[in-house]
């Protein structure tokens, strides 16, 4: 007789109530719509970060300039999709959200870490008065909207940031009176301005003004269809500066061969051997491949070179704020000349904010 002891039965176990089954987490259930549309933004920004990765010769598309110009706006839905992936242990969505904000600052790192920036005795410089006998210089550059900027306010303007060098776009000859009349030539008492463009007006001629004087002076440097670039030597320091205010045609439907046409024109100021500063309205952003291709080894941009974040200039005095920064200090590499510390001023009657900085000549 087997003398092993019976297996007696135990009482059943009941399963507690509310029992949580493995890998269906009550949170991951809660948010799983709130979910859905994390990922559906994180789709879209995933896609206009893919037409900003075009090159240059595809960047004319139909609205492609258009929405490349949002991209740096992407870095707060991409970061609060990373903050909510991690909160709701979304895994995938994470580790798409961390990769594509990490590209995000990769392309924008010079807004956030400075490669040049001007000296402490500059800064000191321009804050008391305008000379032009040191080496230093307050820079302005502002779209007027074809001459509706108000003139009072500019020379306001001017007068307060003790500016030295102006470059304007979309002039009319009503608002280079009125600029006049306004007291502009008693404190840049040099000027010039553009002739008309040769075949599409693009808003207005464009002009520069300047404490220091003038040589070789240009009304139309370059043959270009919509909007002529006027240009001036002056001297900041013991260097010879080459101001140019640019403003290339904008890229709406349509027009966008006109517009890299334009930029084009710009570009080919690499060829010339001269210490440049080129101001205006460029109506591109670092993110356009064709920006950067006019940038190539021989120009930097301002806003992305001095670590100081964005400085969006468009649109101004209206109830949405200024998303775009398409306005620009670009100057030539290695040339002796920095451009930073750059700062947004709201000027009545402009769709653009004036834009300011502070250039320094070696």
């Amino acid at each position: 007789m087997d003398d092993t002891e019976p297996l007696v039965a135990g009482p059943a176990i009941e399963p507690t109530h509310g029992a949580k089954t493995p890998g269906h987490r009550p949170s991951q259930r809660r948010h799983r719509f709130p979910g859905l549309l994390a990922w559906l933004v994180m789709l879209a920004c995933l896609g206009l970060m893919g037409i900003r990765c075009l090159p240059a010769s595809a960047s004319d598309g139909r609205a492609v300039p258009e929405l490349v110009s949002f991209v740096p706006i992407l870095l707060v839905p991409v970061l609060v999709c990373l903050v909510l992936s991690a909160l709701w242990h979304r895994r995938i969505l994470l580790v798409v959200s961390s990769a594509a904000l990490a590209t995000l600052v990769v392309w924008h790192v010079g807004y956030f870490v400075p490669t040049s920036r001007v000296s402490s005795s500059a800064l000191t410089g321009v804050e008391t008065s305008a000379s032009t006998d040191d080496n230093a210089a307050r820079i302005m550059t502002l779209n007027t909207r074809n001459g509706n900027a108000s003139a009072a306010e500019i020379v306001d303007v001017v007068k307060r940031y003790h500016v030295e060098v102006l470059c304007l776009e979309e002039l009319s000859d009503a608002e280079v009176q009125a600029l006049s009349e306004a007291g502009l030539d008693e404190v840049l008492p040099y000027h010039v301005v553009s002739d008309a463009a040769s075949q599409i007006n693009n808003g207005g001629r464009n002009g520069i003004w300047t404490l220091a004087p003038m040589s070789d002076v240009s009304t139309n440097l370059l043959p270009i269809n919509t909007s002529s670039m006027p240009a001036a030597d002056i001297t900041v320091g013991s260097r010879t500066v080459r101001v140019v205010a640019v403003h290339p045609n904008s890229p709406v439907r349509g027009a966008q061969s006109e517009w890299s046409q334009g930029l084009s024109v710009i570009q080919s100021l690499s060829e010339y051997n001269h210490s440049y500063l080129l101001c205006g309205d460029f109506n591109s952003t670092w993110d356009h491949a064709r920006f950067r291709e006019l940038l190539g080894g021989t120009f930097v941009d301002a806003g992305e070179q001095s670590g100081q974040g964005f400085h969006m200039t468009y649109p101004a005095n209206s109830h949405v704020p200024s998303l775009i920064e398409i306005d620009h200090f670009v100057y030539s590499k290695s040339s002796g000349i920095v451009v930073s510390n750059l700062e947004t001023v709201e000027v009545s009657g402009s769709d653009h904010r004036a834009l300011i900085g502070i250039l320094e000549a070696s």
